[in-house]
Parts: structure tokens; sequence; C-alpha cells
């Protein structure tokens, strides 16, 4: 009986994750075909026109493009998921002032439209004077209020405030404590911070279409949509470029899965 359940098992995920890769296999066909023919219909079978398609996206600001949006994104991920489980480790080790009141306020920063708030962002980084580089484009990351919460959340639930207690009686400082105690504890939980934010960060395209001017600073979105001219729009080259563009997000994916649904689900059962 548990063979056959998990032969079915088996085949359920299978079917499952073919259904999942449709999408995949669609942007692929059509990146394929000429922008013309991608209208007569939805290819399932890729076509010959694929090299002359990469010919397109390379010829232009594509490398360089690629490139900033691995950096922003890298970026990125490895400050704001240290400030925020540096955030999570104070909210739930120490007890000061007004802990209550900034738990608060980290949660209701969730409920703001980051679209309110980009006017004085982009005045902000014009007075810094750092408005036409790749700057703006990571520090908005750095103070996430969601990436905060989620720590906060996590680190309650899979810290025992004892290990930290013992590492302190050993003689350990803090920055001892939350790089050899707290860090390895927490895992899931920033591995799962990685690739939401590296994900975030990839596909943002607010912040890059405001303060962007110049194509040297061009990130893979901003790129994509400028293969679209005022008299045509190279749906093909588009579709080659979002193709090449999934290649880092597949790769985390597949790398940190395991820990990325750990993380997700940790917490959940207790006891």
């Amino acid at each position: 009986m548990k063979k056959v359940k998990g032969i079915l098992t088996g085949i359920l995920l299978t079917v499952v994750s073919l259904i999942s890769l449709v999408p995949f296999w669609f942007m692929f066909s059509m990146s394929t075909y000429k922008s013309e023919m991608i209208f007569q219909g939805v290819p399932i079978v890729p076509s010959d026109y694929f090299l002359e398609n990469l010919r397109t996206i390379f010829a232009s600001n594509f490398v360089q493009s690629y490139g900033n949006s691995l950096f922003v994104s890298a970026v990125s991920m490895v400050v704001t998921v240290l400030i925020c489980a540096m955030v999570g480790y104070g909210m739930n080790v120490y007890n000061f002032k007004f802990k209550k009141a900034l738990s608060i306020f980290i949660m209701m920063t969730m409920m703001v439209p980051s679209q309110i708030g980009i006017i004085g962002y982009m005045i902000e980084m014009r007075n810094i004077g750092i408005n036409q580089t790749l700057w703006p484009m990571i520090f908005t990351w750095f103070a996430n209020g969601f990436g905060a919460y989620w720590m906060i959340s996590f680190i309650q639930s899979s810290l025992p405030i004892e290990l930290v207690e013992s590492a302190r009686i050993d003689g350990a400082s803090e920055v001892k404590i939350f790089r050899s105690v707290v860090l390895p504890c927490i895992k899931p939980g920033l591995l799962t911070l990685c690739l939401l934010v590296f994900l975030w960060s990839w596909n943002n395209y607010m912040i890059p279409l405001v303060f962007v001017n110049k194509q040297e600073n061009y990130t893979i979105p901003i790129f994509i949509k400028s293969l679209a001219s005022a008299y045509r729009t190279d749906y093909g080259a588009q579709l080659a470029g979002l193709t090449l563009a999934t290649i880092p997000l597949l790769i985390l994916f597949i790398i940190g899965s395991k820990n990325f649904i750990k993380g997700l689900t940790a917490g959940a059962v207790k006891g």
C-alpha cells in the first residue's frame, strides 16, 4: 500500500511539475520565432530563428544590463538579509524601550505601497548625488519591512534563547554569538529571504524606470522594454531576453529549493 501511494505521489508531482514548466516552454518556443510569426498562433515547437533573436539582443546593451542586474540583486540580497537578520535577533533577544512600538511600526510599513514614497526617495537620492547610479536600486531594499518581520518571526520560532544565554556565560561576544550561534540556527529562513529579495530585485521595474536615464545603467527589465521602438516591438528578441533572464532565478531556486521549503514551513508545527 505504501509503495502504491509513493508511486501515485510521484506521478502527481511529475504532472504538477510539467504543468508548471509549460509557461517557460512557451516563452522559450516563442523566443525562437520572428515577431510577425508569433501572432499567427501560440507556437509549441521551436523554430530556427533563436540565434537571430540572440544576435539582436547581444548587439544591444544586453551583457552590461545583465551584469547590472546581477550586481544590484546580489548586493541587495546580501545586505538586506544581513540587516533583517540583525533586526530579528535584536527584537527577540534584547529588551529595550519602545520595543513594541517599533514592532508595530515595522508591520505598518508593509501596509504602505512603495509607490507612495518614490517621489521623496528620488529627491533624497538626488540630494545625495547618486540618482544617476545603480545605488538607488540597491538602497531601496535595505529598509525592508517584510524582511525584518520575517526574520523576527522566524528567529522567535527557531532560535532557543538558552543557546544565546549559554554563549554569553561562556564569554562569547555579541558579534560571535550572532555569527556562530544565531546564523546557523536560522539558515532556512535566511536562504528563503535570499531567494525572495533576489527575485524582487531582479524583477524590479518601477525604481529603475524612475532613476535610469543612461543606457549603461539599464537593468534587465528596462533593457527588454528598450527593445521596443516607436514603430516596432521585437517580441521575439524580448522573449529571448526574458528566457535568458530566467536562468539565474531557476538556478537559485534549484539550489535553494529544499531550504526555501523549510523556511516557509518552519514554525508551522510546534511541539
